[in-house]
């Protein structure tokens, strides 16, 4: 069994990677700063489904400060890392540039030094669908050009991909960079639509639909996220720098999304049509051939399944009603 460095471990990718890792048997080191970028409750709140495991260790500590990574990486035999910390949101960086660049460019850099140094076996580390930028031809395919990034965080996690390619041509340290498309589900993130809606609808509030819902994302249930993930970490036969697109291979309709959101909470969705926002793209479809031949990944989870599901942790989390979304007594 493994030791794995996971960066990010009170995020939403990071706690399920955690625990699909801990009931492998392997053993967790989990690095978080505890932002507050968005309510922090529920980073502590999923940091405490961790904390009770004998096999997981949680510090907080933020990647910015390379002495501190240091003592992490000198105090634990790590074989592999999976770098899921960052700062998130495309349009959260239209405004707040400088935080992007500590925490996605330097923090990266810190994590490839470290790992540099203590002859880590793997890095394994999140990009995103957002580096594909304006791109028009879909589904978006890793050979395709992603010289044109439309936001400040796409052309970080670009960067990432870059920084990862020198680190192996220089050292020789295995990069495998993940390029996501929208990840939802049970403890999710209450910046991303899925939780905005769900919270609108059921405080019977009208909910912001950009560029008059001509949008289309490829929706990726968490479970099936996290199979690749943990695939990418101990997959044999993998080149010294891989990149893949781990998606739902599937892109669906805004309107739709909602309609099936809505038919969950039971209600009717109130909306107001908006004009695109800057540094959105109005489709992300992403083509997963390459993952699916190189680790077999094969994502399973509709929405029409999925939403269900994060809807129900959502009651369950909020202690709410299902039938009226009012708190329980």
């Amino acid at each position: 069994m493994a030791t794995v460095l996971v960066t990010g471990t009170a995020g939403f990718i990071g706690m399920h990677l955690a625990h699909r890792l801990l009931k492998g048997g392997h053993r967790v080191i989990g690095i978080d700063n505890f932002n507050d970028y968005y309510r922090v409750q529920l980073k502590r709140d999923r940091d405490a489904t961790l904390a009770g495991n004998p096999q997981f260790t949680g510090i907080e500590a933020d990647l910015c400060d390379l002495a501190a990574l240091e003592r992490i990486f000198s105090n634990h035999a790590v074989d592999v890392v999976c770098n899921l910390a960052a700062q998130a949101g495309v349009r959260y960086s239209i405004e707040n540039p400088h935080t992007y660049q500590k925490a996605n460019l330097e923090g990266f850099l810190n994590i490839l030094e470290c790992c540099r140094h203590h002859k880590v076996q793997r890095l394994v580390y999140a990009s995103s669908s957002s580096v594909y930028g304006g791109n028009t031809k879909l589904p978006f395919s890793e050979s395709d050009t992603v010289d044109t990034p439309v936001s400040l965080y796409a052309a970080t996690k670009k960067a990432n991909e870059l920084m990862a390619h020198c680190y192996t041509h220089l050292y020789g340290l295995q990069t495998i960079g993940l390029r996501f498309f929208t990840v939802y589900g049970p403890w999710g993130r209450p910046d991303m639509a899925m939780w905005l809606f769900t919270e609108a609808m059921l405080a019977d509030r009208t909910i912001a639909v950009f560029n008059h819902g001509r949008m289309q994302r490829d929706f990726t249930y968490i479970d099936d996220i996290i199979t690749g993930v943990e695939r990418s970490l101990f997959a044999e036969g993998l080149a010294p720098y891989e990149v893949f697109n781990i998606g739902n291979h599937r892109s669906e309709n805004l309107m739709d999304m909602i309609a099936t959101l809505a038919k969950a909470l039971g209600k009717e969705p109130r909306m107001e049509m908006k004009p695109m926002q800057p540094g959105d793209v109005p489709a992300t479809y992403a083509d997963i051939g390459r993952i699916r031949t190189k680790l077999g990944f094969e994502p399973s989870t509709p929405i029409s399944e999925g939403i269900p599901r994060f809807v129900d942790w959502y009651m369950d989390y909020h202690h709410l009603d299902k039938t009226q979304g009012k708190e329980r007594q």
